[in-house]
């Protein structure tokens, strides 16, 4: 349309051409430009007109209040479900989603992989076990597959060992600051859960502290005096 290929849009209503204001403001520019000649919609047509210009900007504005409210009801009702316990999204390796439409959301453990979950937290806690370790138990040993048949990367290993869900706690959307109680079965301790974050910790700086690198202590701050 800007640059003279089209003069006009057929579309099947209003709605349907704009996802916020900015859009909207375009094409009523259009519109004064005479560039956008006429919109036609299956039942209506808006040309260069004040009246058919406020009409076209009443019907996309109520379009755009219609999804908001949708996004905020959509918002609420996630909200709703994790107040009563319950995560909207894929369970966890470890659970399985309850497959009754007469309970949404809701989660039981997983009979085959969830003492490997068990399993895991305690190799880490008490064998202080790093993650490569781990990563060639699962393999080797317990021959542990995921609910798609595939083995488990380093990074999902790290995921589960951090995954406050095992103890019965979590946090909707992820790094909200918002934390529920779930009503689904725990498969560990917060005590166990805790044990292995000291252990990962622990074992990063352990790891960090046994590096050497090149040219330390040859530049130090000229405020602190801290090694650069």
């Amino acid at each position: 349309i800007r640059s003279g290929k089209f003069s006009g849009i057929l579309t099947w209503a209003p709605d349907r051409l704009s996802r916020n204001a900015g859009d909207l403001g375009a094409l009523v520019d259009l519109i004064d430009q005479k560039l956008l000649i006429e919109i036609r919609t299956y039942s209506q047509k808006f040309a260069n007109s004040p009246s058919e210009k406020f009409m076209l900007m009443i019907l996309c504005s109520q379009a755009k209040l219609e999804n908001d409210n949708k996004s905020e009801n959509v918002k609420r009702g996630l909200r709703t479900r994790c107040e009563q316990g319950l995560r909207p999204s894929m369970a966890p390796t470890g659970y399985l989603n309850e497959k009754r439409t007469d309970r949404p959301c809701e989660v039981i453990v997983d009979p085959e992989r969830a003492p490997v979950i068990r399993k895991m937290y305690e190799k880490v806690a008490n064998e202080q076990c790093s993650g490569r370790k781990l990563h060639a138990w699962l393999r080797r040993e317990a021959k542990f597959r995921s609910k798609g048949g595939k083995e488990l990367s380093l990074s999902n290993i790290y995921t589960i060992l951090k995954n406050t869900f095992y103890y019965g706690v979590f946090e909707y959307p992820d790094k909200s600051g918002n934390w529920y109680t779930g009503q689904h079965t725990p498969i560990i301790s917060k005590e166990l859960y805790e044990k292995v974050q000291e252990q990962l910790v622990r074992s990063v700086i352990t790891k960090d502290m046994n590096k050497e690198f090149a040219f330390t202590k040859l530049i130090t701050c000229g405020l602190c005096g801290s090694g650069i």
